[in-house]
């Protein structure tokens, strides 16, 4: 039998990693990737960041919601040196992806993602035979990944919104 070749392999254990795509990098509120190409590395943003989201990732920007939220209070763009935050832009062009994987569709009854939103974006509208699922109304979401890491099973992944995305 014959596996098929995984390049991402063979690169991690030459020691180079694939580099992560830019595309999938989730950033700071108010920065457009268009605008990583004159980031310095610095990591004013990360420091000034008081949920701690903002990390620095190869010496860029980006944000994880493993430990926290955005609260949209605008330190890491005040905190960078180079101006590169656009406060005119939609703050955080991500919504919630809900995965199969989410315990009300195994018929556990969880409403954790609901009860952490601060926008009361994601709903659990009644329905029969089982535990309610989760609705997202994304009008309603700001994206700010309070609901990311209250979610038992990480069941719960910030998308880019498709016409908000970067050309």
């Amino acid at each position: 039998m014959t596996l098929p070749f995984d390049g991402a392999r063979r690169r991690f254990l030459t020691g180079h990693p694939p580099q992560p795509d830019p595309a999938q990098t989730m950033l700071p509120p108010w920065l457009a990737a268009s605008a990583l190409d004159r980031c310095t590395g610095c990591g004013a943003c990360a420091a000034a960041c008081p949920t701690g989201i903002v990390e620095m990732a190869r010496e860029r920007p980006a944000l994880s919601f493993a430990s926290g939220e955005c609260t949209f209070c605008g330190a890491c763009a005040e905190a960078c040196p180079e101006s590169l935050f656009d406060r005119e832009r939609e703050p955080l062009p991500y919504r919630p992806r809900i995965a199969v994987h989410c315990l009300p569709r195994a018929g556990i009854d969880c409403q954790a993602c609901r009860d952490a939103c601060p926008q009361e974006a994601i709903r659990f509208p009644p329905r029969r035979g089982g535990p309610f699922l989760p609705q997202v109304t994304a009008s309603l979401c700001s994206g700010c990944g309070a609901c990311v890491a209250p979610c038992p099973v990480s069941a719960i992944e910030l998308r880019p919104v498709p016409e908000a995305c970067d050309a």
